[in-house]
């Protein structure tokens, strides 16, 4: 039987991000997020237009998209609750938020050095994008009560750092899902994938090379 409901989120289950970018006076702002999808190597980024992440991403115009594997999960819940905004906002302060300025040490994190980008890596997750804005969209600007809240950010990953112990053997640009742990969200809470495959796939007879745009 279904029920027609109305649930108050529709986080399903995607993998968590630590976006890590520059604020204004040069220090490192981290957080942590779970509305993001990929096609090829571009980024969709959903995030409430009123944080830290996403003013600095319009000012720099650029990112790190770090992704942890189920290893680094108490990491990823230290930085809950917690804000780079030093004025909170109100529907945070009423979610029970802080403001944090150093999140890497509130996290036990290390920043280190990008390749293309100021803001810098996640030294613990084992995958680490460099990325560029290449476009913004304001989200439900038809919705007067949600106008002006959420934004989107199209992100282009420019430079790719993979810790070798998730490639394939003997292949140095794939990944092996089955040595690939990442850290899932599903309605605010922390999974993890089944270490064997459910069923094979069709579309893994695909090489991956194929896609590559």
């Amino acid at each position: 039987m279904h029920r027609t409901c109305e649930p108050a989120i529709l986080y399903f289950g995607t993998p968590v991000v630590l976006i890590s970018t520059v604020n204004d006076d040069g220090s490192y702002n981290l957080a942590p997020m779970s509305s993001a999808w990929w096609l090829g190597w571009r980024c969709l980024l959903g995030l409430a237009a009123s944080s830290q992440t996403p003013q600095n991403m319009l000012r720099t115009r650029e990112c790190v998209l770090n992704l942890p594997s189920v290893n680094e999960v108490a990491a990823v819940n230290r930085l809950a609750k917690t804000t780079g905004t030093e004025t909170v906002p109100a529907v945070k302060l009423r979610r029970g938020y802080r403001f944090v300025r150093d999140k890497f040490g509130l996290a036990g994190l290390t920043p280190d050095p990008s390749e293309i980008v100021a803001a810098p890596r996640v030294r613990e997750c084992p995958v680490q994008l460099e990325a560029t804005v290449e476009a913004v969209y304001p989200l439900a600007q038809n919705d007067p009560a949600r106008r002006g809240r959420q934004i989107a950010f199209e992100v282009r990953i420019r430079c790719a750092h993979i810790d070798e112990a998730i490639l394939v053997d003997g292949e140095p640009n794939r990944i092996d899902p089955d040595k690939w742990r990442p850290l899932i969200m599903s309605f605010q809470k922390f999974y993890g994938l089944t270490p064997d495959q459910l069923h094979p796939s069709t579309l893994a007879e695909i090489p991956e090379a194929l896609y590559r745009g």
